[in-house]
C-alpha cells in the first residue's frame, strides 16, 4: 500500500502520546474541521511530532483515523493555530494541504484489493491513485487545490526521495514512470501546470521516450476517471501500467525508488540523477506559484473584513466631512473662492424648472394591493359564496371569502442625496463659472421640489472648499479660481459622502465629478477605490468631461460637456433620472 494509505486493520496509530496539551487541542481543532472536507462525521485526526507512520501523514482507514505529523508545522506553535479561520491555515499551509490530501483519500478511496490480486499490479494502482483522489477532491471542493498545492511537495519528495542523492530516482523506467504519475499526473488532474512539470516532462520523456509517455498518460487519464468504488478498473489500469514499464504485475512486494547495491564508503558521494534534478526543479516552481496565490477566503471572514472595512470608511467620510464643511475648517493655502455674486434672472428660473423636473421625476404610480374578505365592501364572487353556503349547510365554520377589493396605495417618493465635486486645476477654468452657477441652481431647486433633496457642492485642489452646504440656501452664488496643481478628489469624494450619506441607502444618491482626470497615482487610486464603495453601495456616479482625452474613473457614467454653460442642466438630467431608477 501507499506509504500515507494503510489499509492494515491490524496496524495500530503511532504511538505519540501522551500529546503536549498544545497538539492535542490542534488535534481537537482539526478533527473538528474534518466532517467538511472528507464529508465524513466519523473521523478523527491526530497531529504530533513523529505521527504518520513514517510519512508526513497517513489514513487508517480501519480506524477512521488521519495522522499527521507535527513537524512539517515548522515554527508554528501548535497551541497559537486556529484552523476554523481559513485565513490561519496560510501560517501552516503544508500541514493543513496534508491533512486534506488525507480526507480525500477517506472521502475517495472506497475500494480495497481483492483477494488474489497481483502485488504488483495492486502498487502500481496505489500510485495512480493519488492523483486520481486529488483531482475527485477538486472537483467536489475547488478551493482546496492551494492546500493539495502547497503539500504537494512534502508528499512527492516523500514519495520518490528525490533530494536524497543516494537513494533518490535513478534514470531507470520504473523510476522515469513513478515520478510521470505523481508529478504529471498531478498536471492531468488539474492540481499542477504544464509550466510547473515542464522539467519533469523533459527527463521522464529522455528515459521513457515519447510513445511509451504517450502510453502511461492514457493510462492515468483513464484512472482519474475511475468510480471511487471500482476497485476492478484500478487493478486493471495497474496491471496495463506494469505491461507498459516492464515491470512484473505478480512480483511481490515494492522495491524502493532508486534502489541500488550497497555502495563504497570510500567512493565519492553520489550525485543526484537527472529524474531527480527535475522534480526539486519543479517542485521549486509549485512552491513558488502556492506563494504567490491568494489564499481562499472564508465567506464570514469575508463579511467580517466588509463590514469593519465599510465602518472604516464610513468614520473616515465623517472625519472628511467635518474637516470641510466644519466651521474651524482650514482656509489656508491654495483652492480658493474668489467672492460672491448675486444670482442672475437665468439662474433663478433654472432652479424653479429644475425643482419641477425633480418632483415630477420623483411621483410614483399607486401599487394595487388585492385582498379577500369575507365581509363587504368589495367584489362578490359567486364561488366564494356558494363555497361559504355549503360549508355552512355542513354545520362548519364558514371560512370561504366571497368578497374581493383592491386598495390602492402611493408610495413615497424617495429623497435625494447629490453631491458635486469640481476639479480647480489650472486645466479646468472653462468649467469654474458654470459649475459656481449649477451649485447654486440645484441648493435652490432643492428647497422648491416636493421631493426631499439636499445636495452640497465642494472644489478640490490642494484642498477641499465648500461651496453649498447641505441643508443651507446660498444667498449669493459663490465663485472660484481654477489654478492649482493637484487634486485632492479623494478627500473631496469621502467629505461629499460624510455630509450627505452617499453611501447609505434609503435615498436617490448621485455623485457628480466634473474634472479632466489627470491625476497623480495615489489620489487617483484611493478616489477609484472610494468610487467602486459607493456605487456598490447603490449610488450612482456621473463624471463629467470637456475634452475626449480627459481620463475619468472606471465604472462611471461618462458624459462629455460640449457647451459648459450647459452644467446645470446635465446634472439635473443625471438627478432626474436617478429619481426615475429608483
Amino acid at each position: 500500500m501507499s506509504a500515507h494509505l494503510i489499509a492494515d486493520p491490524a496496524k495500530s496509530a503511532t504511538a505519540v502520546f501522551p500529546m503536549a496539551p498544545g497538539w492535542l487541542a490542534l488535534s481537537a481543532a482539526m478533527t473538528g474541521e474534518v466532517p467538511v472536507i472528507a464529508d465524513r462525521d466519523d473521523l478523527m485526526v491526530a497531529i504530533a511530532p513523529g505521527a504518520g507512520h513514517g510519512a508526513p501523514a497517513c489514513f487508517l482507514p480501519a480506524r477512521a483515523t488521519i495522522e499527521v505529523d507535527g513537524t512539517h508545522l515548522g515554527g508554528v506553535d501548535p497551541a497559537t493555530a486556529a484552523p476554523h479561520k481559513i485565513s490561519d491555515r496560510a501560517r501552516y499551509a503544508t500541514v493543513w494541504g496534508l491533512l486534506v490530501h488525507e480526507c480525500a483519500h477517506a472521502h475517495h478511496t472506497m475500494w480495497d484489493p481483492p483477494p488474489g490480486a497481483p502485488p504488483g499490479a495492486v502498487q502500481a494502482a496505489l500510485l495512480l491513485e493519488e492523483p486520481r483522489i486529488e483531482a475527485a477532491q477538486i472537483r467536489r471542493r475547488s478551493d482546496d487545490r492551494h492546500w493539495l498545492r502547497a503539500s504537494a511537495t512534502g508528499l512527492i519528495l516523500d514519495e520518490t526521495r528525490a533530494d536524497d542523492p543516494e537513494h533518490g530516482p535513478k534514470m531507470t523506467a520504473r523510476d522515469a514512470a513513478q515520478i510521470a504519475a505523481l508529478l504529471l499526473g498531478r498536471t492531468d488532474g488539474g492540481l499542477l501546470t504544464r509550466a510547473e512539470t515542464a522539467p519533469v516532462a523533459a527527463a521522464v520523456t529522455a528515459v521513457l521516450g515519447a510513445d511509451k509517455l504517450r502510453e502511461l498518460r492514457a493510462v492515468w487519464r483513464e484512472a482519474l476517471a475511475v468510480a471511487d468504488d471500482d476497485a476492478e478498473a484500478m487493478i486493471k489500469l495497474g496491471h496495463r501500467w506494469c505491461e507498459i514499464v516492464g515491470t512484473d504485475p505478480d512480483a511481490s512486494g515494492r522495491e524502493p525508488s532508486g534502489s541500488a547495491a550497497p555502495s563504497d564508503p570510500s567512493a565519492a558521494p553520489p550525485e543526484r540523477s537527472p529524474l531527480a534534478e527535475s522534480i526539486t526543479a519543479a517542485l521549486g516552481k509549485v512552491a513558488a506559484g502556492v506563494a504567490s496565490e491568494k489564499v481562499p477566503l472564508d465567506p464570514a471572514e469575508a463579511a467580517e473584513l466588509a463590514k469593519a472595512a465599510a465602518e472604516k470608511a464610513a468614520e473616515d467620510a465623517a472625519k472628511a466631512a467635518r474637516r470641510v464643511f466644519g466651521s474651524r475648517h482650514s482656509r489656508e493655502g491654495r483652492t480658493a473662492t474668489a467672492g460672491t455674486r448675486q444670482p442672475t434672472d437665468a439662474e433663478r428660473v433654472a432652479a424653479r424648472t429644475l425643482a419641477r423636473a425633480l418632483s415630477t421625476a420623483g411621483v410614483r404610480e399607486r401599487v394595487a394591493t388585492k385582498t379577500a374578505s369575507v365581509l363587504p365592501p368589495g367584489r362578490l364572487r359567486m364561488r366564494g359564496l356558494l363555497t361559504a353556503r355549503a360549508q355552512k349547510a355542513a354545520g362548519a365554520l364558514p371560512t370561504a371569502e366571497p368578497f374581493t377589493r383592491i386598495t390602492r396605495t402611493e408610495v413615497p417618493a424617495p429623497p435625494l442625496r447629490l453631491g458635486i465635486a469640481c476639479d480647480v486645476s489650472g486645466s479646468m477654468a472653462s468649467v469654474a463659472r458654470p459649475v459656481a452657477s449649477a451649485a447654486w441652481i440645484l441648493a435652490h431647486a432643492a428647497t422648491h421640489t416636493t421631493v426631499p433633496a439636499d445636495t452640497a457642492t465642494v472644489i478640490f485642489g490642494h484642498h477641499v472648499r465648500p461651496i453649498t452646504r447641505p441643508g443651507t440656501v446660498p444667498r449669493e452664488v459663490t465663485e472660484f479660481e481654477a489654478r492649482d496643481n493637484w487634486e485632492a478628489i479623494d478627500l473631496a469624494i469621502d467629505a461629499l459622502d460624510g455630509a450627505l450619506g452617499l453611501s447609505r441607502p434609503g435615498a436617490a444618491r448621485l455623485l457628480v465629478i466634473i474634472s479632466d482626470g489627470h491625476f497623480a497615482g495615489p489620489p487617483r487610486h484611493d478616489a477609484q477605490q472610494a468610487v467602486d464603495r459607493l456605487r456598490a453601495s447603490g449610488c450612482a456616479v456621473l463624471w463629467l468631461t470637456t475634452s475626449e482625452y480627459d481620463l475619468p474613473l472606471n465604472g462611471v457614467q461618462v458624459h462629455q460637456l460640449d457647451d459648459p454653460a450647459a452644467t446645470a442642466q446635465a446634472i439635473g438630467r443625471a438627478a432626474t433620472a436617478a429619481l426615475r431608477k429608483r
